[in-house]
């Protein structure tokens, strides 16, 4: 069972056996410190431990005030350094009340202990199962600001980078279809064994396009998955190519490859691909056109097998690809709209931490055909709201139902013809001025 004392000796100690071991690397730092000692690119020896630090690395606001009634621990008034008075005092205390599991987390920790736990604790496990490096957000930084200087900075403004800590959607938390989940199912296989796929020459596997409607889902996979395999998220915005504000539009793109590179492993997703089909049969100015086929070159060099990038591409409009953008990637991914089973199970997951009474999600799914998995996250979020107007917490089956109600109401309002249509349907209440919004009694 963790408690604040035992979260701040566990962070002390491990910093003091890490200082100690230098056979151990910043992998056997648990991410949560890592962040903390990160400076110019690496952690540097000694680890330094005071009340800031400690206060970051363990989420306990008032470190010393945790320990400061064991035996062991000392501080320094002036410096607010925190550390062991006698430490083999400390290692006793802490063995004496830490869990196998907490070692497994951490395996600077498994490094020093594991023969204290009878082969329940395996080192090199607890050290595979740690996050990476390439996945940590310091560490990302740190390889941005060596690339970039500040004239090249405008070239970050193409792409965006999530780190997997940032990304709070697991796979988990979505509904796949079965084809979905046999694919992905591929890309992890392929990540695992890009060895082995180098070594029998198969090197044309790891470009995936998601095709479907706005709203289905393929933006939250391909980030989902990033956080899964502890990837860096590398989201290219290709509407930006056409900035006016990004000068060399060529060589951005160049850059763009050349960061997901770097970056590397890490997951390349860009959105819209539909614009490099519109842009290469449109009158587009030469630059923007050189910018795409720079795009589409850049895309057949990338190679999950040799550079360690998985490439995702989506689209809501498939019809808008011409043959050159289509050949480039080897598995089509389809998002289509979610069926009934897969709009209750999404209602299931979404509602998750909710209370609901009279839950019926079969009912709902029946009620939003048609809907995506966004849509019925906004109808959600009606519901929450509209309850919350009332200083109500908990929501009903009826609360849903009058959110779905209301959410196609707004659709159809979104779909008027505003030219065309009666000039009275832009006025409140109608030509008379007076609401007809008195067919439903919301009152509960």
């Amino acid at each position: 069972m963790s408690s604040p004392e035992l979260d701040v000796v566990e962070f002390l100690l491990t910093a003091a056996i890490y200082t100690d071991n230098h056979d151990l690397d910043e992998r056997d730092l648990p991410p949560r410190y890592r962040r903390v000692f990160w400076e110019d690119g690496g952690v540097e020896r000694p680890l330094t431990t005071t009340t800031n630090t400690a206060a970051a690395a363990t989420g306990v606001e008032r470190p010393w005030d945790a320990i400061s009634g064991l035996m062991f621990t000392d501080r320094d008034d002036f410096s607010g350094k925190i550390e062991f008075s006698d430490r083999g005092m400390a290692e006793s205390w802490f063995l004496d009340r830490v869990s196998s599991d907490t070692l497994r987390d951490n395996p600077t920790l498994a490094y020093a202990f594991a023969d204290e736990f009878d082969d329940a604790v395996d080192y090199e496990t607890a050290r595979e199962q740690n996050r990476p490096i390439h996945a940590d957000r310091v560490w990302i930084d740190s390889l941005l600001e060596e690339m970039f200087d500040e004239d090249e900075e405008e070239m970050l403004d193409l792409v965006e980078i999530r780190a997997p800590e940032e990304i709070e959607m697991t796979l988990d938390d979505l509904v796949l279809t079965a084809d979905q989940e046999k694919e992905i199912h591929k890309v992890v296989k392929a990540i695992e064994h890009r060895d082995y796929l180098a070594e029998i020459g198969l090197r044309e596997i790891g470009k995936l396009l998601f095709v479907g409607p706005p709203g289905t889902g393929k933006t939250s996979v391909a980030r989902a998955l990033a956080q899964d395999l502890d990837l860096p998220f590398v989201e290219v915005k290709l509407s930006m190519i056409t900035s006016q504000y990004l000068g060399e539009t060529a060589k951005n793109v160049d850059k763009t490859f050349e960061i997901a590179k770097r970056l590397s492993p890490c997951i390349l997703f860009m959105d819209e691909f539909d614009f490099v089909a519109k842009t290469r049969a449109s009158d587009e100015h030469a630059a923007i056109k050189r910018a795409v086929n720079t795009l589409l070159k850049s895309i057949d060099e990338v190679s999950l097998i040799q550079d360690d990038v998985l490439l995702i591409g989506a689209t809501n409009h498939p019809d808008q690809l011409d043959a050159a953008a289509w050949r480039r990637f080897d598995e089509i991914v389809n998002f289509p709209k979610p069926d009934s089973a897969m709009r209750a199970d999404i209602l299931r997951i979404v509602t998750r931490r909710m209370e609901i009474d009279d839950f019926d999600p079969a009912v709902l799914a029946d009620a939003t055909e048609g809907l995506t998995g966004s849509d019925l996250r906004l109808v959600l979020r009606e519901a929450v709201l509209d309850a919350l107007t009332e200083e109500r917490r908990k929501l009903t089956q009826q609360d849903l139902l009058d959110a779905i109600e209301g959410f196609e109401e707004r659709d159809n309002l979104k779909n008027m013809d505003m030219i065309d249509g009666d000039p009275d349907a832009l006025i409140a209440g109608g030509s008379d001025g007076h609401s007809h919004d008195h067919d439903h009694d919301h009152s509960h």
